[in-house]
């Protein structure tokens, strides 16, 4: 069997500080954040403090950063409002589904601000930026520097045509905002234009060599710091990928008024770039923790002895194996993380989910409709976590895993164990007999001592921790349920209810055998069913069953005390329909309708009045001439015939018609908009045009040909 890891000895001079990536505070969490930095982590820190570790687990809103603005921009409300909306849903919402935070704090309070100021003074001071002037996207429509996330273009890696500035969310890959092709503001919808402003760099080109050593070989200035080993090979790679590539500066500051403010004299209306502030939100909710609990927040982040962890997406892989460490290793005082165990993506019915398309299943609704299907959630998340490669989420496979496993596997078990006991023993636990013999629980007609099958009990429980202290959540969940397994086969082959006429006593050792294997999954579950295990316990009246892990076998014999009494049980889960899956289809279809539905809504004009309605001169023309313009990939150039004059008119569907396709198309022109000048040619009027259901540009023109000149009324 699996050797039992030894990577988490509990020492008292240990501290564990584990960290889940702080979500942006503008929108709901779905299923797919949940599963790739939320649930992992919160199976492994409940998993520590079973082992009775010093463990602190941090979290938080990550409240700057372009992400904000645009949000705020889009529901027309202030980014204070956004952040304050949105960080205490998501917050009750994680606590809701049972994430076990020590402290989910904001990137916007005081000593967050204040944290992140004296990071960036001391690296200041240190000499370690460079400062430079380079030219930078401004968006000339709005007067304003573009952040990463206020430019969208196609990836020059894998051409999605919707990469932000930053970061590609396709293919996981960094960019840098003059990398993309096709760049385009997310303001105005149009291209902008390149221009000078003073940033900050952190020189990450002088950091590639040991950034190396400490990936691959995991040695820090000589010393051994972790086991590379115990990476997972898919991190390893998106870093090697980085490193190979060979690093390069870095600007961590931005042109914008929504953020921390740069400390110097020098750099107003200029903020730290956001993933220089929001990993530093990691350190200043510490502190925030340790303050409200008397703790010293310098052993978890400063003492040789502390080890940190990082749960996180595959989107933020490098933030947290690159430039985070290095800016820690700047700074000189901070422990680097001892693994970042990052997973991929987790996709929705055979499509990546997608917030800005509405597909996805918003955690939050999921709540408001199923407050008591809270732990079926977390099993149906944890099996399919996305550890090493995309998972996929379907309501059917939901359906499925909670039918055949936590209700006819799981649920069975412990179900049949404490109905025996109340129905034979009225509630009391009966004495095991250690020198009787009984089906071993694998082989029918197979018989082995009490001890063989502790045995084989304490086997797969070594096998569950090997597993989880590898990071390895699927398998080492897929170890409990063969506990349960057993424990079914173990039943099924003892056949207490048929020996209880002839073999009484013997019926008292397979059930108190039985009602051990109880309670150990009640105790092992906990990470993954937190809400279940505390049903489990109660039923076994002791809600303060705790496993010792040092002495797996030992506990085992020991979970339950004959002559203590039990609890009435209850049915732990219930049986999912095929109509719950059918209106949970139906739900998720709807969203991207309403969605469909609210991006056309959002798009219409304010309401007018017939009067200025009236002003408006719509006038029938027929177009006699187009040619492309210069350096415009959307403009024509158009000449049109209104009837009383021939009007040039710069018309922006290039993209959609060739010039010789529109000559003789009678279209209509609004005839009295002030003529404005584009690329240099005045253009009198516009085409009246309408957009089908695929962007596809059409012509609104008369049914039938009419005179040029004639008004449309």
């Amino acid at each position: 069997y699996l050797r039992i890891s030894k990577i988490f000895v509990m020492k008292t001079d240990t501290k564990y500080t584990i960290t889940s990536a702080l979500p942006y505070a503008n929108g709901p969490l779905h299923i797919g954040h949940i599963a790739g930095a939320y649930l992992p982590a919160d199976i492994f820190v409940r998993y520590l403090r079973m082992r009775g570790a010093d463990v602190v687990y941090i979290c938080g809103s990550d409240e700057h950063g372009a992400a904000i603005t645009i949000q705020a921009k889009k529901e027309g409300i202030t980014p204070k409002d956004i952040i304050n909306k949105y960080h205490q849903l998501n917050k009750q919402t994680f606590e809701q589904f049972q994430i076990s935070f020590d402290i989910y704090h904001r990137t916007s309070s005081e000593i967050h601000h204040q944290t992140s100021a004296e990071f960036f003074k001391t690296l200041y001071d240190k000499g370690v930026f460079i400062e430079q002037v380079s030219e930078q996207y401004y968006d000339e429509q709005y007067h304003q520097f573009l952040a990463d996330r206020y430019i969208t273009g196609a990836c020059p890696k894998c051409s999605n045509e919707n990469a932000y500035g930053d970061q590609c969310e396709n293919c996981g890959s960094t960019l840098s905002p003059t990398e993309l092709i096709n760049p385009k503001s997310t303001l105005s919808g149009e291209k902008p234009i390149l221009k000078t402003t003073k940033h900050w760099y952190l020189p990450l080109d002088k950091d590639t060599e040991w950034l190396k050593e400490w990936v691959n070989e995991g040695t820090l200035e000589g010393k051994q710091h972790h086991n590379p080993k115990e990476w997972k090979k898919n991190v390893l790679g998106q870093c090697n990928g980085w490193l190979n590539d060979g690093l390069r500066p870095r600007a961590i500051t931005r042109d914008l008024d929504w953020g921390v403010p740069v400390p110097l004299k020098d750099a107003e209306g200029k903020v730290l770039y956001v993933w220089l502030d929001a990993p530093i939100g990691y350190i200043s909710a510490t502190k925030q923790w340790a303050l409200d609990n008397g703790k010293n927040w310098k052993d978890y982040w400063q003492n040789p002895n502390a080890k940190l962890y990082h749960f996180i997406g595959k989107d933020n892989i490098v933030f947290h194996t690159v430039i985070f460490p290095a800016i820690l290793k700047y700074h000189g005082d901070y422990v680097l993380p001892e693994n970042v165990p990052a997973n991929e993506f987790m996709n929705l019915e055979g499509d990546k989910m997608s917030t800005s398309r509405n597909w996805s299943v918003k955690l939050d609704e999921y709540l408001q409709k199923h407050p008591t299907k809270i732990d079926e959630l977390r099993y149906v998340l944890a099996v399919n976590l996305p550890e090493t490669k995309d998972s996929e989420f379907t309501w059917k496979n939901y359906q499925t895993l909670i039918n055949n496993e936590l209700v006819a596997n799981f649920g069975n078990f412990v179900n049949r164990v404490l109905v025996l006991i109340h129905k034979y023993y009225e509630g009391e636990v009966p004495a095991i007999d250690h020198s009787q013999k009984i089906n071993n629980g694998l082989t029918k007609g197979a018989q082995a001592t009490i001890d063989e099958i502790f045995d084989a009990i304490t086997n797969k429980v070594q096998q569950y921790v090997a597993l989880i202290e590898q990071f390895k959540f699927r398998d080492a969940l897929a170890q409990l349920m063969d506990i349960s397994a057993y424990g079914n086969s173990f039943l099924q082959f003892n056949e207490p209810w048929k020996l209880i006429k002839t073999e009484a006593e013997k019926v008292k050792t397979i059930m108190g055998v039985a009602l051990n294997i109880t309670a150990t999954l009640a105790a092992l579950c906990e990470p993954y069913l937190p809400i279940t295990s505390k049903k489990i316990k109660q039923i076994l009246n002791d809600d303060a069953l705790c496993f010792d892990f040092e002495n797996v076998k030992s506990t085992i014999t020991k979970l339950t005390k004959a002559g203590q009494k039990i609890n009435q049980p209850s049915i732990l889960f219930e049986k999912i329909e095929d109509e719950f899956v059918a209106q949970e289809l139906v739900a998720l279809k709807a969203n991207i309708a309403n969605d469909e539905n609210e991006s056309k809504a959002s798009n219409s004009k304010p309401e007018i009045v017939f009067d200025d309605f009236a002003k408006l001169d719509f006038r029938v023309g027929t177009i006699t001439a187009a040619e492309k313009i210069a350096k415009a990939d959307k403009l024509l150039k158009l000449e049109v015939d209104m009837g009383f004059e021939t009007r040039t008119v710069v018309s922006g569907i290039a993209q959609h018609f060739k010039p010789e396709d529109v000559i003789g198309q009678q279209v209509i022109v609004v005839a009295n908009l002030a003529p404005r000048k584009l690329r240099g040619i005045q253009s009198k009027g516009m085409i009246l045009m309408a957009e089908d259901a695929n962007g596809k540009l059409v012509f609104q023109a008369p049914a039938t040909k009419v005179e040029n000149g004639s008004a449309v009324n």
